[in-house]
């Protein structure tokens, strides 16, 4: 549970700070239209915010998917906490 947890923090904070990039591309992307590398960068750095969301929708399938194993196969010696 507790390695769920982490690797959930880790990529949402992942998340955030490529966000915070991808909106000060954009922003710099505004003042210069022209500027070819510029969006060549913005695009690299959206495509990585794409996959690092689609990270946190397959991280919490795995978690749905070991929470359920857990239930089914090891409901007699396993007790999950309250949480779940």
């Amino acid at each position: 549970m507790e390695a769920h947890t982490n690797r959930e923090r880790i990529i949402k904070n992942c998340i955030a700070q490529t966000s915070s990039v991808v909106k000060t591309l954009r922003e710099e992307r505004e003042k210069a239209q022209d500027d070819v590398a510029l969006l060549k960068q913005l695009r690299k750095e959206q495509t990585k915010l794409k996959l690092m969301q689609s990270e946190l929708n397959v991280e919490e399938v795995v978690n749905d998917r070991s929470w359920k194993v857990f239930n089914e196969r090891c409901r007699i010696h396993y007790k999950p906490p309250k949480s779940q």
